[in-house]
């Protein structure tokens, strides 16, 4: 198991402006109906789903703030799945060549399962995405708001 290196970096626009950057085009999104708020701008996929969003790390879950720390400190992962390639076979995330990104569980309290929530980190320092939903959507996660 590998384990990308996790270094800080100064401002938390550098993650999301690499990751816009490096794997698509930032679209506006439609707008949205009467009484729906949209929260960010997403990426748009090859596919033309939009995806990927971004969300500040204060706002993430208390779980995944425990994920990140384990990234951080290696491990122990509490999951044999924690710390393999992660495919992107949903070609939500950007291309990138295999073995750039690696997934880690996120613990769903109440849960007999690993649960649907993810971390999945890429190569780049700070390069965290959180998904909620198993793939089918992510958020670059932001430090620096």
């Amino acid at each position: 198991m590998r384990i990308p290196p996790r270094i800080a970096v100064i401002g938390g626009a550098f993650a999301l402006t690499s990751a816009l950057l490096a794997g698509g085009v930032a679209t506006a999104a439609a707008p949205a109906p009467v009484g729906v708020a949209i929260s960010a701008p997403v990426a748009s996929t090859p596919f033309g789903i939009n995806a990927v969003g971004d969300i500040c790390y204060s706002k993430l879950p208390s779980q995944a703030h425990d994920t990140l720390t384990l990234i951080e400190k290696g491990g122990p992962f509490p999951y044999k799945q924690d710390g393999t390639v992660f495919q992107n076979r949903e070609a939500v995330l950007p291309s990138r060549t295999s073995g750039y990104y690696h997934e880690y569980t996120v613990i769903t309290p109440g849960s007999p399962t690993r649960g649907a929530k993810r971390i999945v980190t890429g190569d780049k320092a700070q390069e965290d995405y959180y998904t909620a939903d198993h793939y089918e959507s992510f958020d670059l996660v932001k430090y620096g708001c």
